[in-house]
This record gives structure tokens, C-alpha cells and sequence, in this order.
């Protein structure tokens, strides 16, 4: 059979082309902030921010969208075109992704990295960390033990390993919807879904499993070994086909009949102890439950296999969402009335441009949040403290009035002035006390000062909690999933400290963040603590993680009305103006 042809290129694939460009880039400028770099960074942002479709313009079409140059613009024509770009290719020969991972290490900048490189041939993790046990970094320019320590330790924190190589949520669930749509477009296909710890949304992934319906696994197996971001084939069959992306994630695509697909879905997706609970609830019914189905052992026939949702009322459960499946008591009582993302009434924490990381106006920004059909919103923009993004207090006196002339075109939605504070080292907050007060809600969160101790970081949060201006708590250690480990807090203490002083805990759903992260959530919950679900929004395309923030909070086992952006606008308003 002739091999397909080439997939069109889309705005996703061209975005994850710029995404690896400006990644490699950094390693061969030896900084993030050299000019291509910039260009590039720039070039997507204005695409990203680019209503129209991207694949059908010319070069110089591409060049007249502010932030896109001719170097960048040619690169976008030649993927298109071709499918590959030299520069990229070239550059990941030199760099490839074992290396290319080290790169997200703290302490690791890329001049550093290309020194560790030159002077001990560090290629990878686990070399890496047999020169640090060797104290080999120490020896080299502008390091010594305690940098050395401190890149020991974030490699511990991280949980970077050679042997166990995993992915951070951030990196694998946009390849997945990638995938999904893809193989959702081929003819024959009816269901696909991708399963495994990404569906339970676990913080980092160790590959991608993806189940298709379909009446013709043949094609669909050839569609997927001819895709582009199989590099490397592991396995290749009629109905299963795994194989490498470039980064070394392996991805797991199997075909089944429809009638099978929602067995093969739940099985797929686990976790393992949560399809053994099943599988021994099922036998205590004389049923049998693999992927194929739930089936009676006397009788062979088939009880349930079409949807996750016969199979567990089969099985005299409620449907259990993805997220909870972790063999954490999802199985063994009451589920909480959990929150969902048609409950939200509100985003609480949301940048416009008046940020220095905002890429979106004001106007932009409070269209999209009424499309969602929220009944309020808090514009929270940053404070002065924070350094090149922050607002003086005379700026955002500014910026009140322009909120306020926007608001006059949306009498159904409240839109809320608001900050988001800046956490100093000591737990201060930015502006004087008394303007502080005058903001209609604020978000205080950690930016800076991550080497702290655990009591000093505890009693920093604790300070910030305590100031009687503070509404609620920003993406709780500061992490960034995979890259960045975030503070360390004696979560108890801070938790305590939230329901003294009946202030919210916030659950960032910018996939990097996830944070609080779901334990905590849970460990929230005990104690009823106050929860808030935002987006941290900087662009008019972000406001879809707010989906992403209701499975961490239903991860979290987080129930309704904790929530407080759940809440209808007169009881919210109640509680902020308390």
C-alpha cells in the first residue's frame, strides 16, 4: 500500500517546531536572552496571538504579523512545505534530547551546561550525576560545592533519572491532543482517547497510551507508523503500534472494536491497583473484567464493554472520573459531590498586558472570560515588586479606570480590580498597607527566593497569609513541573494558617504549575480549607486550563463547595467583602 500522504502542517505543529527552536537556540547562543532567541520567542507569541490561519501564508504574509521576522517566516514556509527544518535538525543533532534535558536542571545554564560538556563529557543525567559523586563539578570556572549541592538536589527533587526517563504533564498532554485529533480525522475511525497516568493527570508521564475505535485497525496502524512524530518504530502490528518521538517519548496506539472501547479505555488507563479493586469487585460477582469487556463466567457473556460507565454501574459504582483512580478509597464509599468545570462562575487570577508578561489587552481578555460565560472576574495583574512585570501604585490607578470603562459593556459580569501581590523573602507584600486595601480581590504568590530553608519559606507564606489584604494564595511552592522544584513548605502549618485566617488556596491550571498539586489538594480538603481553581492567564488563549485545573482539584478529591469561584456571585461577594 503507497504510504500516505504528508500530514498537513497546522498552527500546533508550527508553534512545537518554535517551542524546539527556541530551546535549542538557547543551547547554542549560550542564552536565553541573545537576539535569536528573542526573535523566535516573539515570533511566537504574535502567532500564538494570530486569529487567522497560519499554513496558507506566504512568506511575506508572515512577515507583516508584528513579531514575525524573514528568518523566522522562511523556517515556518520551509516546515510547511517540507515537513522538516534544516536548522532544527542540525541543531538536535548536536543537541539530542538526553542533553537537551539537562538543560532543564536549575543551575544549569547553557553556558555552564556547554563547560560540563567540554571539560567532564557529560552527555546526559545519569553521567551527571556520577560527577557530582565523583565532586568533579566543584573543579570547574564560576562552580564550587555548593553549586555542586544545589544541582544534586535539584536533580533529586525533579526526579530526573537516565533509566526512568519521564515527562512532565506540560510537555506530553499537547502531543496526546495532538495525536488524538489526528487519528479522530482518518476515515473508519468513530472514538479515540488517550488513557494512562496522562488521563488520570498525573504531574509527569512515562509514555502515551492512545485507544482507537475502529472497523480498519490496518490503516489506521499505517497511518500512525507514517506519522511525523514517529522517529523510530518499537512495535508494529495490525491492531498495536508503539513507537519513539524525537524527545525519547514512547507512545502506545491500539486499535479496537467499538463495541470494546470503553473496556479498553478503563483498562488502558489504570491505574493498576485501581483495575485490580475492579477486577476483585467483579469476581465477587462472578464476573470477569479484562480489556476486552466485563463478562459473566458461567454464561460467557458480555455485561458491559462499550462505555467506562456500563461497566462501573455494572459493577454497583458510580462512574469514577480519571483523575480519582488511584486506589485511594474511590472504590469503597461515598464519592464528594466533586467539582466540575461547568460549576466555575469565575476566574480569579487573570493578566493583561498591563503585566510585563501579559500579551493580551484588557478588552481582549474580558471578551474571552464572557464567552465562558462567567458571572465575575479578577483581573489581577502584577504587583511593583515584581521586577520588569510589576506596576507602580499610580499605574494601577490607571488601570482601574480602564477596567472600569470596559466593565460598562458587560452588565451580566462583575469585573474585579484586583493584584496579584508579590511575596518578598521576609513574607512582605507590594504597595503600602492602605492602597493594598483598596483592590477588590488579590492573589499573593512566591516569585522569588526559592533556596530558602523549609522554616523560612513556612513562616514567609504564613506572613502573607496573615495580612488581612490577601484574598487568597498564588500556585503555592512556585514550581514548574520537570524544571523548577518549587519552595519547601511544612504544608500542615501553611494549611492551618489558610483556615485561621479563611483565606483560599489556589489550584493553578497552567499545566508547567499544577499548583497546589493534588496531594496537597487532598490534604486541603481534610481540613476544609477554601479553594480557588484559575487559569493565570497572560493571553486570550489560555483560558482553557481552567479544564486542566478542575481534574487537578478532582484529583485532589476537591468537592464543590470548597470552591469558592463555584459560588454564586451574591455568596462570593459576601466572602471577599467580609
Amino acid at each position: 500500500m503507497a504510504a500516505p500522504d504528508p500530514k498537513p502542517v497546522t498552527t500546533a505543529d508550527i508553534n512545537a517546531m518554535l517551542s524546539e527552536l527556541i530551546t535549542l537556540t538557547t543551547l547554542e547562543e549560550e542564552s536565553p536572552q541573545s537576539f535569536k532567541v528573542r526573535a523566535y520567542e516573539k515570533a511566537k507569541l504574535a502567532l500564538e496571538a494570530h486569529s487567522g490561519a497560519i499554513a496558507g501564508m506566504s512568506a511575506a504574509e508572515l512577515t507583516k504579523i508584528d513579531g514575525v521576522g524573514k528568518a523566522t517566516a522562511t523556517k515556518i514556509r520551509e516546515l510547511i512545505e517540507t515537513g522538516s527544518v534544516e536548522k532544527v535538525d542540525r541543531l538536535r543533532e548536536k543537541y539530542p534530547p538526553e542533553f537537551v534535558q539537562l538543560s532543564k536542571i536549575p543551575g544549569l545554564g547553557p553556558k555552564t551546561l556547554k563547560l560540563v560538556r567540554a571539560e567532564l563529557g557529560v552527555e546526559n543525567v545519569e553521567q551527571l550525576k556520577a560527577a557530582i559523586e565523583a565532586e568533579q563539578l566543584r573543579t570547574l570556572p564560576r562552580m564550587g560545592a555548593t553549586s555542586e549541592a544545589k544541582i544534586a538536589k535539584a536533580i533529586e527533587r525533579l526526579g530526573l533519572t537516565g533509566k526512568d526517563t519521564r515527562t512532565p504533564i506540560a510537555d506530553a498532554l499537547p502531543l496526546a491532543e495532538r495525536l488524538v485529533a489526528d487519528l479522530e480525522a482518518l476515515p473508519g475511525v468513530s472514538k479515540v482517547a488517550f488513557c494512562g497516568s496522562l488521563r488520570r493527570m498525573s504531574e509527569t508521564i512515562g509514555d502515551i497510551d492512545i485507544t482507537v475505535a475502529s472497523s480498519k485497525p490496518i490503516p489506521v496502524m499505517e497511518a500512525v507508523r507514517n506519522h511525523p512524530e514517529a522517529v523510530d518504530i518499537v512495535v508494529s502490528g495490525d491492531t498495536k503500534t508503539s513507537f519513539l518521538t524525537r524527545s525519547g517519548l514512547q507512545v502506545d496506539v491500539r486499535v479496537v472494536k467499538s463495541s470494546q472501547f470503553g473496556a479498553a479505555t478503563l483498562y488502558f488507563t489504570g491505574s493498576k491497583a485501581h483495575n485490580i479493586a475492579l477486577r476483585q469487585r467483579a469476581m465477587d460477582r462472578g464476573l470477569l473484567l479484562n480489556e476486552y469487556g466485563l463478562m459473566d463466567t458461567e454464561t460467557d457473556k458480555v455485561v458491559a464493554s462499550k462505555s467506562e460507565a456500563s461497566i462501573y454501574k455494572a459493577l454497583d459504582l458510580p462512574y469514577i472520573p480519571p483523575p480519582l483512580r488511584e486506589a485511594s478509597g474511590e472504590t469503597e464509599g461515598e464519592l464528594p459531590d466533586l467539582i466540575q468545570r461547568k460549576h466555575i462562575k469565575g476566574d480569579l487570577h487573570y493578566h493583561t498586558d498591563r503585566s510585563g508578561d501579559g500579551r493580551s489587552s484588557v478588552a481582549d481578555m474580558v471578551a474571552e472570560a464572557a464567552a465562558q460565560g462567567y458571572a465575575y472576574l479578577a483581573i489581577t495583574d502584577h504587583g511593583e515588586d515584581l521586577a520588569i512585570n510589576g506596576s507602580s501604585a499610580e499605574e494601577m490607578l490607571e488601570h482601574r479606570d480602564v477596567i472600569a470603562e470596559v466593565q460598562k459593556s458587560y452588565p451580566d459580569m462583575t469585573v474585579l480590580w484586583g493584584c496579584e501581590l508579590n511575596i518578598g523573602p521576609d513574607g512582605g507584600l507590594d504597595y503600602e498597607d492602605d492602597f493594598r486595601a483598596l483592590f477588590d480581590y488579590t492573589v499573593a504568590s512566591v516569585h522569588s527566593h526559592f533556596d530558602q530553608s523549609v522554616e523560612e519559606q513556612t513562616r514567609r507564606l504564613i506572613t502573607a497569609i496573615e495580612d488581612p489584604t490577601v484574598n487568597s494564595i498564588g500556585h503555592l511552592t512556585g514550581r514548574y513541573i520537570g524544571r523548577r522544584p518549587g519552595i519547601e513548605l511544612d504544608i500542615d502549618k501553611v494549611l492551618d494558617a489558610l483556615v485561621a485566617n479563611d483565606v483560599a488556596l489556589e489550584i493553578n491550571g497552567a499545566l508547567q504549575r499544577l499548583d497546589a498539586a493534588s496531594d496537597v489538594v487532598r490534604r486541603a480538603v481534610d481540613r476544609e480549607v477554601k479553594l480557588v481553581i484559575n487559569t493565570d492567564s497572560h493571553h486570550v488563549s489560555e483560558l482553557g486550563r481552567m479544564e486542566y485545573g478542575v481534574l487537578t482539584a478532582q484529583r485532589g478529591w476537591a468537592p464543590k463547595e470548597l470552591v469558592i469561584n463555584s459560588w454564586a456571585s451574591s455568596k462570593f461577594f459576601r466572602w471577599i467583602n467580609r
